[in-house]
């Protein structure tokens, strides 16, 4: 059984800490929302929907001091990872909450909005998990990449979703997942949990993915979002783009498997969504190896952006948008309103 995100015990945040995977399993104590925003930003907690449920616990956390103490956690909160709509989703949600709750009640209801958006957030799960391998049955080679799985969301996962429940309705799932990196998710992680589920899994350096689909070993590509503009443009993790132009020349379907809750409608396209430039040392150091000198500049995006006319559909816990664009986006959102 795959170990829980985060923690709750005795007024205290106990957040996994994801840098130590697969060698140690460990939880990081946060006893303030500092310590929260921290964890995020140095990801020993990463992926959309788990960093905006650590960041509603942050802002639980914080109002045991206070209102004002809640209403600076969320500023805090607010500029830890630029990228993930989801962070900002909920803690709008919990600034909502902070807005209308008395003073005497605050901390009971803000950590049951933050229990809340954590359950809720592997109910949606489970659904993109059904909807997606009722998309891909008759598919059993899949490729994914960076970890869009039970690490990286309150349980299950989002593309990992769809590979468990395709495993769980029909078996004999083989999945190539890329290393991603320079932080390894893929390698590190996807392969971990995938592993875990007893799911045949394999691991390939970012740069074998089109040798991997010119054998045929590939018939799905199945990734995660950490933000999906109007248009139906995708950010994800940096090398998502490259996986989807491969997809497209070797006609294999590209889905991503994202809720509605990372859908950012203010934004018009996927060149308004903000990419988050990490350090560089993240690619100069391997392990504990220095393998470029200071002196050379590295460039270090977390996240690029794939447009939306190469991607083949996106799995919502609501559905499947085919061949997004503004319209079909916008018409699927407003048929959700009227249920």
């Amino acid at each position: 059984m795959l170990p829980e995100i985060v923690k709750w015990d005795n007024n205290n945040l106990f957040i996994l800490d994801q840098r130590k995977i697969p060698m140690e399993i460990s939880y990081l104590k946060c006893s303030n929302y500092q310590e929260v925003a921290s964890a995020i930003e140095k990801m020993a907690i990463r992926g959309a929907p788990a960093i905006g449920i650590a960041a509603a616990y942050g802002v639980a956390l914080a109002s045991l001091q206070g209102r004002d103490s809640s209403k600076k956690a969320l500023e805090r909160l607010s500029r830890t990872r630029p990228t993930a709509v989801n962070l900002f989703w909920a803690l709008d949600r919990m600034e909502k909450v902070l807005d209308h709750s008395e003073e005497m009640c605050l901390f009971r209801d803000l950590l049951a909005e933050a229990d809340h958006i954590y359950k809720e957030d592997i109910e949606i799960n489970m659904a993109i998990g059904q909807h997606g391998a009722t998309l891909v049955q008759g598919r059993s080679l899949i490729m994914t990449h960076c970890n869009a799985g039970a690490l990286a969301t309150g349980g299950y996962g989002t593309a990992l979703g769809v590979i468990r429940k395709l495993q769980e309705d029909h078996g004999n799932v083989k999945v190539y997942a890329c290393e991603t990196r320079p932080v390894l998710q893929g390698s590190r992680l996807t392969s971990w949990e995938l592993q875990q589920d007893g799911i045949d899994v394999t691991v390939i350096c970012d740069n074998m993915a089109a040798l991997v689909m010119k054998l045929n070993y590939v018939e799905a590509v199945i990734v995660g979002a950490d933000r999906v503009a109007s248009n139906g443009d995708v950010a994800n993790k940096v090398g998502t783009y490259g996986l989807a132009v491969l997809a497209s020349f070797h006609k294999i379907p590209f889905l991503v498997a994202s809720p509605i809750s990372t859908f950012d409608m203010t934004l018009e396209t996927g060149r308004d969504i903000p990419i988050e430039e990490r350090d560089g040392n993240e690619i100069r150091i391997i392990g504990h190896n220095r393998v470029i000198p200071d002196l050379i500049r590295v460039y270090n995006p977390a996240f690029d952006v794939t447009p939306a006319h190469l991607i083949s559909a996106i799995i919502t816990e609501k559905g499947c948008i085919f061949k997004p664009d503004s319209g079909k986006i916008s018409t699927f959102l407003k048929s959700l309103k009227k249920e």
